[in-house]
């Protein structure tokens, strides 16, 4: 369901058929709360039928399209405030990465806790800095943008094809680039060390989400 989203995104932003964002969000919803839908308890099933309510409720108003462009921008938001959180608490979410993958020991060997700290203030900054992109995009649009719908003028508008394929399209484009970058630069940085498959990398990540949400204390003192 997580793949479906952009791709219904996308296909929303080329056709304008309401029923892509409206499915897009649906499916976006859906794949957020499915951990909680499958324990089988009322009030997750419940938050959920409030949810498509909801949305129901912004397409009768002509509102499904600005939610869902709205959605890349919390996206951003809710990682940027998920590594720098983690550098305020003295656990930059990338040292998570490191011990999740490769172990502990590995992150006390020379150079990768320092690594680790910055490579998280770059994410911290990338995202922070992609989340106001797409906030001024979204307000500046010339095609049904935020400012307009309120009925403001706003000083300069920014043409509605290169909002939908920014928000859609570049934003994802922009994090996978970054991400295939960072992990050049790791094997460079720290070529001193062995470093595992990218394939066997992601698959670690996989199965040990839980750890990289709750922290493995395992910052050398």
């Amino acid at each position: 369901m997580l793949l479906a989203y952009p791709v219904l995104a996308v296909a929303g932003a080329l056709t304008h058929r309401p029923i892509f964002p409206l499915l897009a969000l649906v499916a976006l919803a859906t794949a957020l709360m499915l951990p909680r839908l499958q324990s089988r308890r009322p009030l997750p099933w419940l938050a959920w039928l409030l949810l498509l309510a909801g949305v129901w409720l912004l397409s009768r108003h002509g509102l499904a399209d600005l939610l869902l462009e709205a959605v890349p921008i919390l996206i951003n938001v809710v990682l940027a405030c998920w590594f720098g959180r983690s550098l305020a608490g003295g656990e930059p979410l990338v040292a998570r990465f490191v011990v999740a993958i490769e172990g502990v020991e590995r992150l006390r060997e020379p150079g990768v806790a320092r690594y680790a700290r910055q490579v998280t203030w770059f994410w911290t900054v990338l995202l922070a800095t992609q989340a106001l992109l797409l906030t001024g995009l979204l307000l500046f649009a010339a095609d049904g943008g935020l400012l307009l719908r309120l009925g403001v003028t706003p000083p300069w508008l920014v043409p509605g094809r290169w909002v939908s394929a920014w928000l859609h399209v570049g934003c994802y484009l922009l994090l996978g680039a970054a991400f295939g970058l960072k992990y050049a630069w790791r094997r460079w940085r720290l070529r001193h060390l062995s470093h595992p498959g990218l394939h066997d990398m992601l698959l670690k990540l996989a199965l040990r989400w839980p750890q990289l949400l709750h922290g493995n204390g395992g910052m050398p003192s």
